[in-house]
């Protein structure tokens, strides 16, 4: 019976030691877990842009498609693009870290390099718009834009022409109309172009771009070093918006009256 408790008395000292000498590991939440496995990339305007972009496209091709009776529909259609276009355009010169131009366009050596490397399946990764998603990017902005502002000066020959017909005459309208009839088809396959290398990127190297534009997130795993942003900038990219709007209203509203000029 001494003995026991003598046993359990130099027992005591070592678990006492025991205790203070383990570390506690520190308790993590589920918030800081996934900011530590993932790096933020794309901001919420940004991605807001993109699906966007996506949308006005499309109900910019059904107004179209339905007929002149839908021109007021296809009207604000474009002028959605021209907002979206305008507001990126700034948001590339003042916005979040990859979103910027500075931070993305590269040079179109690096860009060769990238598509030689792409086709050797040994391209590195970017946690933004890789070399050849860059120029794809500048490539879909710069004919959009084209598109959305030839649309402003257009006109359908029987009723309907943009707001901005009054300042040209009825035959550079007319040119501007077929560009802008024949651009549309150049932007679909680029689009065409576009959603290929998405999938791709999706289904062959793995790299899930289509829920990186949805959540902003990418896994930090093979990211290491890149830089996450700390802030979307919402009111930055609101004042921008409210810029490019009031700007659009500004030309629409001071424009010309529109008379359509029929030839008899």
């Amino acid at each position: 019976m001494a003995a026991g408790i003598a046993g359990g008395h130099s027992c005591l000292p070592h678990l006492f030691k025991t205790l203070m000498n383990s570390s506690v590991e520190p308790v993590t939440s589920a918030s800081e877990n996934s900011a530590n496995s993932h790096v933020h990339v794309w901001d919420l305007p940004t991605r807001i842009f993109h699906w966007l972009l996506v949308i006005s496209f499309i109900a910019a091709y059904v107004t179209n498609w339905m007929g002149v009776s839908y021109f007021t529909y296809h009207l604000w259609s474009g002028y959605f693009v021209t907002v979206l276009v305008g507001f990126r355009i700034l948001w590339g010169l003042f916005g979040t870290h990859h979103a910027q131009f500075v931070n993305f366009v590269r040079h179109p050596l690096e860009s060769f390099r990238y598509a030689a490397s792409l086709a050797k399946n040994k391209a590195p990764s970017y946690p933004g718009h890789n070399p050849l998603g860059a120029l794809m990017v500048l490539l879909l902005l710069s004919v959009a834009l084209i598109q959305a502002v030839t649309g402003l000066f257009a006109n359908d020959e029987i009723f309907n022409a943009g707001p901005l017909y009054g300042y040209i005459s009825n035959e550079l309208s007319l040119k501007l109309t077929g560009i802008h009839k024949d651009l549309f088809y150049w932007i679909l396959a680029a689009i065409a172009v576009h959603v290929s290398a998405v999938l791709f990127y999706v289904f062959v190297k793995r790299e899930n771009l289509i829920k990186a534009m949805i959540t902003g997130k990418k896994p930090r795993r093979g990211y290491e070093g890149a830089r996450s942003i700390e802030s979307s900038k919402i009111w930055l990219a609101l004042f921008l918006v409210v810029l490019v709007s009031a700007l659009l209203a500004w030309v629409v509203v001071t424009a010309p009256e529109v008379v359509l000029d029929l030839g008899y």
